[in-house]
């Protein structure tokens, strides 16, 4: 992590190191990191519009960046759409974007949010962790290599179901002291 990195960008990240990959909560998510594949976004964005902007930018440079450069972006936006349902709702406006900009079927949109919940899930349910991050987060994936890594995998329907119970075991408070700053006194 470098020093003058953004305390939300470093949280983010700590998500990625410490749950996404380091609980194996996305098998295929370790190469890109490695490989520093990975775009970290932050958006100073106050409103919709502000991050819809920065959505369209973002949309732009990852087809215009070969996937060794830049295989998926996460776009941390914590000062917008803090309240779930908001969210929730904002991501249809980012699936008509990516239509709009004939990405459909190249770029999809990933949600992750500090309250994400499942639908049909109670809010407190266990599997509502795989998808929280420390900030809201829109994470811009390359279909061609969700494609490439699930045809690699041996049984990508068992991820979900592992997932939940990893979450189930760790519950929410494991969670929260597996992503807390140790660099914090």
């Amino acid at each position: 992590m470098d020093a003058a990195e953004p305390a939300e960008i470093a949280a983010t990240r700590r998500w990625l190191e410490r749950a996404v990959i380091g609980l194996n909560l996305c098998p295929f998510a370790k190469a890109v990191h490695v490989k520093r594949q990975v775009r970290f976004v932050l958006s100073e964005a106050r409103d919709t519009e502000a991050l819809r902007e920065d959505l369209q930018r973002e949309l732009e440079r990852l087809r215009a960046t070969p996937a060794d450069e830049i295989d998926t972006t996460l776009i941390v936006h914590p000062h917008v759409l803090g309240d779930f349902f908001d969210y929730n709702d904002f991501l249809d406006e980012a699936d008509r974007l990516v239509r709009r900009m004939g990405l459909e079927g190249e770029i999809q949109v990933a949600s992750f949010h500090p309250d994400y919940v499942f639908a049909g899930e109670p809010a407190d349910d266990p599997s509502n962790l795989t998808n929280r991050t420390p900030y809201p987060t829109l994470h811009l994936l390359r279909e061609a290599s969700i494609d490439r890594a699930v045809a690699a995998y041996p049984d990508p329907d068992v991820i979900v179901e592992r997932n939940i119970a990893t979450m189930r075991r760790l519950g929410a408070d494991g969670l929260r002291r597996l992503l807390a700053d140790d660099t914090q006194p």
